[in-house]
């Protein structure tokens, strides 16, 4: 299978269209507790027996610490404009507190890595939290629960980077999918740092608040730490800050019934315009959300209402897949985070929502995804930079070295053939102003509670080899080949 070059869509997107591949720090460095680096939240989650599906940690991962020469070099290969990673914070502050001390190794890996990049032509997309706040930060006041202790500690973290990276990072992003980080760690429990209602999964935890007031935090110190980019750092590094949201496209299982339209539009603003109304269009939260969760969902004071309004440069998008939405006829329970909707995998009429992944929430709809483009667009009306996007596939768990049939990864390549035509469609039909593109991700790694058992990358790693050897996914190529047609020529 090749890239599905459609004529009419050449050059549809910006000459100056950065595309490349996005990692997270603790899926991909290893390392853990190498040169200086303190303890997450992440790493005492991986070593806590029951919690990783395969019972996997990410003490080595994909050894990206070690090896980022090599992967630079192999992301050059593949053509990538930019790179989107994050810093460990516990990497640059092992205990992550404002008084307590920076890691110099830390300082110096990332350094290394930034230098490495621009010397191969590849512009760093940084960003400063995806997801593993330093263990001792926990410890000490619960971590974003306390917004008032966290905050001085986060921004000190922030203030530490753009000092030590900033003269050559210009595009920095604050938080990573705020809304996984709580749903998944305050409300499900499954992810760090594990806490919820479910007393079979987690002993501590209220699925009821705690996700609404750990998103409070991250929308309010975002805020804080742009203003203080902005500040203090802008008018001499000349760089951008956002925020990356994230957010699958609901569309109405019956399109007929009105019940249903209201519904998957309350799913899109309970899992999308939560942050985003806020940040991009009233400085509040959606009144569907207040409707349904009165004083359990956090209110901004009048000073933090202006500070968080228009607080990122750019629409930083996250997203995957879609859902078919059905409204609930019952009142919704105390632990719905989701807008008292249903989702589903077929609609009214029996049409499937797309082909299957290797993960069960995963399938394959690039109709959904130009609709939620437009969706953002118009309600929104921020230049998008499209920071996660990509799929696992079936039948890649095979003894190393993979097959040519897995290498020769089809569903990946049907995929991203769909999602970059249905992107350069909405550019170039709808008029949605988007500027980047980043793939999930550039080389299987741990991902998170899933441990070793989803790949997502377009590089297959051999986990049980030393050296994590790598083997490129023909998808790379096929992406490659996609923003060489999509992307004008200067």
């Amino acid at each position: 299978m090749s890239a599905d070059l459609r004529p009419h869509l050449k050059g549809a997107l910006r000459p100056n269209f950065q595309w490349g591949y996005a990692t997270a720090a603790a899926q991909t460095e290893g390392a853990w507790n190498i040169d200086g680096k303190g303890e997450s939240i992440w790493d005492k989650l991986g070593h806590t027996p029951g919690k990783i599906k395969d019972s996997s940690t990410a003490d080595d991962a994909v050894r990206s610490y070690d090896l980022y020469k090599e992967d630079v070099a192999l992301m050059k290969s593949y053509g990538a404009r930019a790179y989107r990673f994050s810093l460990a914070w516990s990497r640059v502050i092992p205990l992550g507190g404002k008084d307590d001390p920076i890691n110099p190794q830390g300082i110096q890996y990332y350094n290394n890595l930034i230098n490495e990049l621009l010397a191969n032509g590849i512009t760093p997309f940084v960003t400063l939290f995806h997801w593993d706040i330093p263990q001792a930060l926990e410890d000490r006041y619960g971590g974003m629960l306390n917004l008032e202790k966290y905050m001085p500690d986060f921004l000190r973290y922030a203030r530490v980077c753009f000092e030590a990276f900033g003269d050559r990072v210009k595009r920095w992003i604050t938080y990573n999918e705020p809304g996984v980080y709580s749903l998944a760690g305050y409300a499900a429990g499954v992810h760090a740092p594990g806490r919820s209602s479910n007393r079979e999964l987690n002993e501590e935890g209220d699925s009821s608040t705690e996700p609404f007031i750990v998103s409070h935090t991250e929308i309010v110190s975002h805020a804080h730490c742009v203003k203080m980019y902005r500040e203090e750092f802008k008018p001499t590094q000349k760089g951008t800050i956002m925020i990356t949201l994230h957010g699958n496209y609901s569309e109405p299982w019956d399109a007929n019934d009105p019940l249903d339209v209201e519904a998957a539009e309350r799913a899109r603003e309970f899992e999308i315009a939560w942050f985003a109304d806020p940040i991009y269009k009233t400085g509040d939260y959606p009144a569907s959300m207040r409707a349904q969760l009165g004083d359990r969902l956090p209110r901004f004071t009048e000073e933090e209402s202006k500070l968080v309004l228009g607080s990122s440069d750019f629409y930083g998008m996250n997203s995957y897949t879609t859902f078919y939405v059905k409204h609930r006829t019952t009142p919704p329970e105390l632990t719905d985070h989701l807008g008292n909707v249903e989702k589903l995998d077929t609609n009214s009429k029996g049409e499937s929502r797309g082909p299957e992944s290797d993960t069960y929430w995963l399938r394959t709809c690039p109709w959904g995804h130009r609709k939620l483009l437009n969706w953002i667009w118009r309600r929104y009306h921020v230049p998008i930079f499209m920071t996660e996007n990509g799929t696992t596939a079936k039948g890649e768990h095979v003894p190393p070295p993979p097959t040519e049939e897995v290498l020769h990864d089809t569903h990946r390549i049907e995929f991203f053939n769909g999602y970059l035509n249905a992107l350069a469609t909405a550019v170039k039909e709808d008029g949605v102003d988007i500027r980047s593109y980043f793939v999930w991700t550039f080389t299987d790694n741990w991902e998170w509670a899933a441990g070793y058992t989803d790949r997502f990358g377009v590089t297959w790693i051999d986990f049980d080899s030393p050296e994590k050897k790598r083997y490129p996914k023909r998808s790379a190529t096929v992406v490659r080949e996609l923003f060489e047609h999509l992307i004008a020529k200067e």
